[in-house]
């Protein structure tokens, strides 16, 4: 019988030990995995850095760009926007505004007993240049003219520094 609690004492010695071995091993890979993911490699920062440089290059042009043209498109927005305001005078009041009364005729009483206040303020275009107006108008000879000097804010130009008015056929 004390054969018998000897093997039994020895497999429980061996167990614990086994166990122990078992314990600390886990211990090792706990560490070990902490000491591998502890932070990112220069490998892997450089290859983020270079994904992100190409998406870079790839998107700020097309950004870039759209700016103007938003711009351009709300100038011709305002523009018709404006004529709306201008052809409610004209019901109004018989007859557009003259050259001298501008778009002033639209925010202030020009002296007619039918007149009521058809814009707030007075316009500017997206480059905080007022619109200017022409009755007869030069483009539009039977008509008005109103338009924006474009980006440049001056006469004439091409592309984003063009002239924007009422007479464009692409509005």
């Amino acid at each position: 019988m004390i054969g018998i609690f000897k093997q039994s004492l020895k497999m429980e010695q061996s167990i614990k030990q086994n166990m122990k071995k078992l314990s600390n091993t886990r211990t090792n890979i706990r560490t070990n995995i902490r000491t591998y993911q502890s932070g990112f490699t220069l490998i892997e920062i450089m290859v983020v850095v270079i994904i992100i440089g190409l998406l870079a290059t790839l998107i700020v042009p097309n950004i870039i760009g759209q700016q103007e043209k938003a711009l351009e498109i709300k100038a011709k927005a305002d523009v018709r926007a404006i004529s709306t305001q201008l052809s409610m005078y004209k019901l109004d009041n018989f007859s557009y505004p003259s050259t001298s009364q501008g778009l002033g005729a639209l925010v202030t009483n020009p002296g007619k007993s039918t007149w009521r206040q058809y814009l707030n303020k007075m316009p500017k275009d997206p480059w905080q240049n007022p619109y200017q107006y022409a009755y007869p108008g030069s483009k539009n000879p039977n008509s008005y003219d109103i338009w924006s000097y474009g980006g440049d804010g001056a006469p004439g130009g091409e592309g984003h520094a063009a002239d924007i008015g009422n007479w464009d056929p692409q509005q």
